[in-house]
């Protein structure tokens, strides 16, 4: 017993001095991208978009979306390895909230079970 014991932890002592020594040969550098997408569908009203760069190092890019009470958000960001995941957040256009809210609706699933 005492032998597998010693045999185990020279084994994991080999491996955890491996792998502080190792480092890969090629290590492939990050390349430049660019990407954009828009949604508008009039039908289910959904109307969002992105667009996203990078230059290898850094993204930026923003995305947009109309939220259900009639604005507008829009989202500025930026990240790195550096100062991480930094966004600025605005909105446009005023909120739009119905002056009388009807009863509940009802959804019910295959089993008759109702749910709001």
């Amino acid at each position: 017993m005492f032998h597998k014991v010693v045999v185990t932890l020279l084994v994991v002592s080999a491996a955890v001095i491996y792998a502080d020594v190792y480092e890969p040969v090629y290590k492939p550098e990050p390349l430049p991208y660019y990407f954009n997408y828009n949604v508008y569908d009039d039908y289910k009203g959904a109307n969002y978009g992105q667009q996203e760069k990078s230059d290898g190092k850094a993204v930026y890019g923003s995305y947009t979306v109309d939220l259900p009470d009639g604005r507008k958000q829009r989202v500025d960001y930026t990240a790195d390895h550096y100062k991480g995941y930094v966004a600025k957040v605005s909105y446009y256009g005023k909120a739009q909230h119905p002056k009388y809210y009807g009863p509940a609706v009802t959804f019910f699933n295959q089993y008759g079970n109702g749910y709001h």
